[in-house]
């Protein structure tokens, strides 16, 4: 009874707080905006927040009607709203679920009536960010304009959304007269790169959305493309104009930088001509600076941190011509040297990659496997691992490439080595320093357990199980003893291994691997990592391979069904109906591999 009482005080509470948005009358803004213009506390502000939050259980008029009452009390304290911590949130919040109209008006009051407050909202920490969010809001002015009244027409369209187009015009045109100072910015200099964004009619998540230190930090963010008007085509051709006449801060200058990547990155995907001359603007720049007598200017470039970012990203966005010319002109015979350098061999990684769909790549593979063992102690592993998925990519030197990793961890000589290498690679130790030999010779016990296997390993064995030739790797998998192979499933790192090498097997091999995994799988299905491997082996198993699973998983119900990874196996592989409907089980096995085969033979 209490718990169905307290459930309808929860029910009153939530209705209450609907009609008091709904009502015009109320308008919590009114607090908001006295407690930020009398420099007073922020708790009404923050009592705002919290009541923004019910918008999501309003109805679409009464959303209107709350954002509506939030901006005409904003109207005349804008800036001193945008520029507030917490007032910075709300607007940030509000400017999404406000008409491009609404967004238009809060631009124009935030930039003058000339445009020039613009600078001083944008290069502050808080103001950055709602102009940030309200030019993104121009990705929604093909939306807008199909909702006006059937059918729609592109001029009412042009109609809804002419001031804030106009407003992001306005403010590129302040970026064009002060770009100088907007791209050195820490703050403004973001604004701009979104500003580039929305010109280019391509978006990613917004900034308050990511998670600085997730696991997913170094992979580029998702665009999502959108229509544009017709003015900012010309209005993008005119601001990279600009930002190349200051094409002197993208070497000297990190935030600068990062704001010239943003343009290469948005033209390469939306105006290609436009970055194929951009690209070759900026390599001019770069290779016309004066350096030493006889050495190219580049390698000074490449081995600073401002500018190292910037030619990977020419790097990455090269056509073939300027890729080969970069390697010509300017690299040649400096690779190693350069894969040595703490900061220049990230670059060489993306020069190793962009190489891999052409024959460039064999001159900078026949240069960087010279030093490979160099490259090795020195720690910069991304080198190493990039050179084995270029060669997987190009189906070229492959055979070389594991040659040379077999002599670089000791395994080469004698041939009874090459079963141990698998630990090694997957350790980045030589046999030595594995084995605890000081020599290379005398009998060394091979019984040594799985303990280490690192990120770059992981990496490294995942690139050479996509080779042609992998029968080396797999004799080494099938020496490690059922308890390496349950480690290698549950860790990390292995797991990603074991997966790759079981999965791209053929059926023969992976059976021979399976029989070691015998009495391993029902800690396997009850492991996070390892369930994920399971179904992975599952999934590229034959009919019988699957039988011979599902008989040792089968005892173990109470077991598999308890645990939160487990049961989840339990129910992926139907292991019910094989327990009690085998014959039905088999049938329906049959029929997915047969499906599996057809699939996979039309696809080859």
């Amino acid at each position: 009874m209490e718990e169905e009482r307290g459930r309808g005080e929860k029910v009153k509470k939530e209705r209450r707080v609907r009609e008091k948005v709904a009502r015009s009358a109320w308008t919590p803004s009114v607090w908001a905006i006295s407690a930020v213009s009398e420099k007073g506390s922020v708790k009404a502000l923050k009592m705002m927040r919290r009541e923004l939050s019910s918008l999501f259980i309003l109805t679409p008029s009464s959303t209107e009607m709350f954002v509506e009452n939030v901006l005409t009390e904003v109207k005349g304290k804008a800036a001193l709203v945008a520029t507030d911590r917490t007032g910075s949130i709300t607007l940030q919040r509000l400017l999404p679920l406000s008409s491009p109209q609404q967004v238009g008006e809060v631009l124009a009051e935030l930039g003058g009536e000339s445009g020039s407050e613009f600078k001083a909202v944008s290069c502050d920490r808080c103001g950055g960010h709602v102009v940030e969010s309200a030019v993104r809001q121009m990705s929604r002015w093909m939306e807008s304009s199909q909702k006006e009244s059937s059918p729609p027409t592109e001029e009412e369209g042009e109609e809804s959304c002419g001031l804030l187009e106009a407003q992001v015009l306005s403010f590129s045109q302040v970026v064009r007269d002060n770009t100088a100072e907007f791209i050195r910015h820490v703050h403004g200099s973001h604004v701009v790169r979104t500003l580039l964004h929305v010109l280019g009619g391509c978006l990613g998540p917004p900034r308050t959305e990511t998670r600085p230190g997730g696991k997913e930090r170094s992979i580029p963010p998702q665009l999502t493309d959108f229509e544009i008007p017709t003015s900012f085509w010309y209005e993008l051709k005119d601001l990279t104009e600009t930002l190349m006449e200051n094409i002197n801060l993208s070497v000297t200058d990190a935030v600068a930088s990062a704001v010239f990547q943003t343009m290469l990155t948005v033209c390469h995907r939306k105006r290609p001509k436009l970055c194929k001359q951009l690209l070759r603007r900026i390599m001019e720049y770069l290779t016309s600076r004066s350096a030493a007598p006889g050495v190219s200017p580049l390698l000074v470039f490449l081995k600073d941190q401002a500018s190292s970012h910037l030619i990977e990203t020419i790097i990455q966005l090269s056509h073939k011509p300027l890729l080969r010319g970069l390697y010509k002109n300017h690299l040649k015979g400096q690779l190693v040297d350069l894969a040595l350098h703490p900061i220049a061999n990230f670059p060489i990684q993306r020069l190793t990659a962009a190489s891999a769909k052409y024959k460039l790549f064999l001159r900078i593979f026949d240069e960087l496997v010279q030093g490979v063992e160099a490259i090795l102690a020195a720690g910069h592993m991304g080198v190493i691992v990039q050179l084995a998925e270029s060669c997987a990519e190009s189906e070229e030197r492959q055979d070389e490439m594991m040659q040379c990793l077999l002599n670089a961890f000791h395994c080469a000589e004698p041939g009874s080595r090459h079963v141990a290498c698998l630990p090694l690679f997957m350790s980045l130790l030589t046999y030595e320093v594995y084995y605890h030999s000081d020599t290379a010779e005398g009998n060394i016990s091979t019984e040594i357990p799985l303990t280490s296997i690192c990120y770059h390993g992981s990496r490294l064995v995942q690139a050479l199980a996509k080779f042609k030739e992998r029968s080396l790797l797999l004799s080494s998998l099938r020496t490690l003893s059922p308890s390496d192979l349950l480690s290698m499933a549950t860790d990390p790192a292995g797991s990603h291994v074991l997966q790759a090498l079981i999965t791209t097997s053929s059926d023969k091999g992976r059976g021979k691997i399976l029989k070691r995994l015998e009495g391993q799988y029902v800690q396997m299905a009850c492991s996070r990592l390892g369930s994920r491997v399971l179904e992975a082996v599952w999934n590229s198993s034959s009919v019988g391979q699957r039988q011979s699973i599902a008989q040792e998983l089968v005892p173990s119900e109470s077991q598999l069904r308890s645990d939160q990874f487990a049961r989840h196996v339990w129910a992926k592989f139907a292991l019910s109906h094989f327990a009690h409907r085998r014959a039905h089980w088999q049938e329906i096995q049959t029929g997915e591999s047969k499906k599996r085969k057809l699939f996979s033979d039309i696809l080859e």
